[in-house]
């Protein structure tokens, strides 16, 4: 297939772009407007490849996205281009107005007008894949699971965006028949993660021996799914998922925020040993605005129906993410500088 990667520049996106290019015999557009977290040195293990294409553009941009569809005539659209921090969405809402919902409506319009005038056969083959959060659903209580069916309740700007553009992809497939899959993910880590989510945040202010700022009592609880597994599902979903469907990615990994902080200091203390406990830099800070306690995805409708499974369990990928930052500094030392330092974003002032 020809595969158009909305966002392939972002963390989540290129590593679809990475795993198409590597293990497949797929060819990749990547379409990214290259925003603040978006790093084309994510690519380059493939960009000198020839089924890889980059264009840099916007999703918002109805002609720009018109002559992607026209120039490269794909097979299919991963559709991961977001704004996605929510401590900027906090005191910044509107970029995430604009990309999450005039973006992906955008993108709704072009791929419809591209698919409607596809030969029958190119017509029933093609996808659509839209990849949210499981942030749509807001917060569950001590047990149970976030399902397929669960209702949507958001609770900050950036679920609420990303809640609506979900309802926007399904709109166009209930009445346009556009082939529309949908993909709800818990909290995604690895290699080449823009260094304000907290697992890179917590790694790089560890190594600078700065304070590991954790939210209220650090008692919020994650799902924890290694990218690198995400971008396998997301493309065996858009092989085999059922159009107008909905698949929860998760990998069974609750973890709380404070644990998955231990779990980086310990690490980092194991590898890259310092004077004192890196546990010992761990500061509680003021919480975040509406943050939601717990999120626990049930993905058994992905499992059962497309026969995916994690390989990499929490241990092994924190591992591993502590060990990649160590080795390519040369990756995160730019953005620290001059991008993202660290400092604390999302506190409503007045």
């Amino acid at each position: 297939m020809k595969i158009i990667v909305t966002g392939g520049a972002g963390f989540i996106g290129s590593a679809v772009c990475r795993l198409l290019i590597s293990e497949t015999e797929h060819s990749v557009v990547n379409v990214d407007a290259l925003t603040y977290a978006a790093n084309l040195a994510s690519l380059k293990p493939i960009e000198a490849d020839a089924r890889y294409t980059f264009v840099h553009a916007d999703i918002c941009d109805r002609a720009a996205m018109d002559a992607v569809f026209a120039a490269h005539k794909p097979d299919a659209v991963m559709h991961l281009a977001a704004e996605s921090h929510v401590d900027r969405s906090i005191t910044g809402s509107g970029a995430f107005v604009q990309t999450n919902i005039i973006g992906t409506f955008t993108l709704l319009e072009a791929t419809r007008a591209y698919w409607t005038a596809l030969p029958a056969p190119a017509k029933a083959a093609f996808r659509f894949l839209h990849v949210s959060t499981d942030e749509v659903y807001g917060s569950l209580g001590p047990t149970g699971f976030f399902r397929e069916d669960t209702p949507y309740d958001p609770s900050s700007p950036y679920s609420a965006s990303k809640a609506a553009s979900d309802h926007l992809a399904m709109a166009w497939h209930r009445t346009y028949g556009l082939p529309v899959l949908i993909s709800n993910c818990s909290n995604n880590y690895g290699p080449y993660h823009f260094p304000e989510k907290l697992i890179p945040l917590i790694i790089l202010n560890a190594l600078d021996s700065k304070p590991l700022p954790v939210y209220g009592d650090g008692s919020n609880v994650r799902d924890w799914l290694y990218v690198e597994d995400h971008a396998r599902a997301l493309l065996a979903i858009t092989q085999k998922g059922r159009p107008g469907q909905t698949y929860n990615v998760g990998a069974r990994a609750e973890r709380t925020n404070l644990d998955v902080v231990h779990r980086i200091c310990d690490a980092l203390d194991r590898l890259r040993p310092a004077a004192a406990p890196r546990r010992s830099l761990i500061t509680y800070v003021a919480d975040r605005p509406g943050h939601d306690h717990r999120y626990a995805i049930d993905p058994a409708k992905l499992e059962s129906e497309i026969g995916w499974q994690p390989r990499v369990d929490f241990e092994q990928g924190i591992e591993r993410t502590v060990a990649w930052y160590l080795d390519n500094p040369e990756w995160w030392q730019p953005l620290r500088a001059k991008v993202y330092g660290g400092e604390r974003l999302g506190l409503v002032k007045g």
